[in-house]
């Protein structure tokens, strides 16, 4: 490299120094709102009655394709509320280390038992941390926002109801 080319770099680099800025800055102070459809945890809700919504059916351990729900149900027994006997879990439990946050534990729930927040999960230095057991599910409901969509929501989207066509009216034939 020759003497006038370093010059020239120089004078390249001190030509660049006083450009002016073309990009913006990131918002730094400023945080963005969340989509409404957002969504990035769990939660278990409760009945109208005060009870677990969860039935223990095991369709979301069954839907699931990353295989992260185990549920284990209990035998059954009459609700304290109504008196029926009904189905219950007994244990809940959801690994969101291999959760691809697909909601199709959500969409097949028969009693929207199980919902997803729009608030993400606290970051976690331990793995176990982020196995959520059925005392972490239910303080979830209360602790957090819940998303709009709950099983039955998504499905009444996915399959709407025909539109009912309107029938032609056949004309009486004019005889001459």
């Amino acid at each position: 490299m020759s003497f006038f080319d370093a010059f020239a770099a120089l004078g390249i680099g001190f030509s660049n120094l006083f450009r002016p800025k073309i990009t913006e800055p990131l918002p730094w102070k400023q945080t963005r709102p969340r989509p409404e459809r957002y969504r990035a945890s769990f939660a278990l809700v409760h009945n109208e009655h005060g009870d677990q919504a969860c039935i223990g059916c095991k369709m979301c351990q069954k839907i699931c394709p990353s295989q992260i729900i185990t549920v284990t149900t209990g035998p059954k027994a009459p609700s304290p509320a109504t008196g029926k006997k009904r189905g219950w879990a007994s244990d809940f439990t959801l690994d969101l280390n291999a959760c691809i946050i697909c909601e199709l534990c959500v969409q097949v729930c028969p009693t929207d038992a199980i919902l997803m927040l729009r608030v993400q999960q606290q970051p976690a230095f331990d793995r176990n941390d982020l196995l959520l057991t059925m005392d972490r599910l239910y303080a979830n409901e209360e602790l957090h926002q819940l998303t709009w969509a709950t099983g039955t929501k998504l499905v009444e989207m996915q399959n709407p109801k025909p539109k009912p066509q309107p029938q032609l009216q056949s004309q009486p034939k004019e005889t001459p």
